[in-house]
């Protein structure tokens, strides 16, 4: 019985990450494209679809953290996840107006890269039961350069859109209604802003210390 769930598992993790390693492939891919031909005024429009079923995919592994599929703790993928989330739903599909910036397309090449990295390292050891010791060099060594370039695109972009977040008063719930409850949308995406302040360091000191344990693993095998 422990045989069969440890194989419908892995079953499952392998398909779940090769899914997903398609979906970034293809934002990239778009996107580069996109760049290159138009410019990156259209890349938001060529890569809307499939990036938010990439993005949208991740909420997933908070869930995979909670039932214990996974080992990775809930407070290093909830905050990044959660952010990602609010930035594809809450800013860029929200509010066209920032979907034409250069930001866009530094966010989506640097996230895509990263993702592309991460899920087939993972789909390769739900799959083979190991990765190739250079795919995991890149998985603990890239983040280095591309999580700053992401992380500033996505505060960037949260920045850009807070003029149009106030001017338009999307998502803002007034008094008096049945719940005796007010809401300011601007307030949520300068909270949001906020918390990259504690929320990136702690992360990269999380990468950090997976990176010295991973690999320092490695060289002893």
């Amino acid at each position: 019985m422990a045989g069969s769930l440890s194989l419908l598992r892995r079953l499952y993790l392998s398909l779940y990450n090769w899914a997903v390693f398609i979906g970034w492939f293809q934002v990239l891919y778009l996107a580069v494209k996109t760049l290159l031909e138009s410019g990156h005024e259209e890349v938001y429009n060529a890569v809307e679809r499939p990036l938010q079923f990439a993005q949208s995919a991740a909420f997933m592994e908070i869930l995979h953290g909670l039932v214990g599929l996974v080992r990775s703790p809930i407070t290093a993928t909830l905050p990044q996840i959660s952010s990602r989330l609010f930035l594809i739903w809450g800013i860029l599909w929200s509010f066209p107006e920032v979907q034409s910036h250069v930001l866009v397309s530094s966010l989506v090449i640097s996230w895509s890269i990263t993702e592309i990295i991460r899920y087939s390292f993972y789909g390769m050891k739900e799959s083979l039961g190991f990765s190739p010791s250079w795919l995991q060099w890149l998985r603990y060594s890239t983040f280095i350069l591309l999580y700053p370039i992401g992380i500033s695109s996505e505060v960037g972009l949260t920045y850009l859109a807070l003029p149009h977040i106030k001017s338009s008063e999307k998502y803002c719930i007034r008094m008096p209604n049945t719940w005796n409850f007010s809401l300011e949308y601007f307030n949520v995406a300068v909270i949001a802003i906020a918390f990259y302040i504690p929320g990136t360091p702690h992360l990269y000191r999380y990468m950090l210390g997976q990176r010295k344990k991973v690999l320092a693993k490695s060289k002893a095998e």
